[in-house]
């Protein structure tokens, strides 16, 4: 059920984003080097552009259709989840590839419950809950 107005998953967009690229710092893992401090870099970059372009309320450009934004969203949500084990840093303590799969499935699933079109209101979204 798509329940999440776009307007929220943009604000959401644009925290991943800053996120994604402290990532590394945020959880001591930044002298590490190598893919785990170079994926969420490259990754909260992309996700900030791609939020800049996308056609929702909080697009800049509104380029790109919110269904490709989401579509996006779910390929590189299952990439960041599984890249510990495919660049091989899953062996690493658990503050190291904790995050890449926690992040990886909660922006797979708030993608799921994301509206496709935009222009639902948070107010409408109140009422509707």
């Amino acid at each position: 059920m798509r329940v999440i107005p776009t307007i929220v998953h943009g604000i959401a967009d644009y925290i991943l984003g800053v996120v994604l690229l402290f990532l590394p710092n945020i959880f001591g893992f930044a002298d590490l080097g190598g893919p785990a401090v170079w994926i969420p870099r490259l990754l909260g970059i992309v996700d900030l552009v791609q939020s800049l372009a996308t056609n929702y309320e909080l697009g800049v450009l509104k380029i790109l259709p919110m269904k490709l934004h989401l579509t996006n969203d779910y390929m590189v949500s299952v990439f960041f989840a599984i890249s510990p084990w495919l660049f091989g840093f899953s062996h690493r303590s658990v503050n190291v590839w904790a995050p890449f799969l926690v992040l990886g499935v909660a922006v797979f699933l708030v993608s799921l419950m994301t509206k496709t079109h935009p222009g639902s209101s948070i107010a409408q979204w109140r009422t509707s809950s």
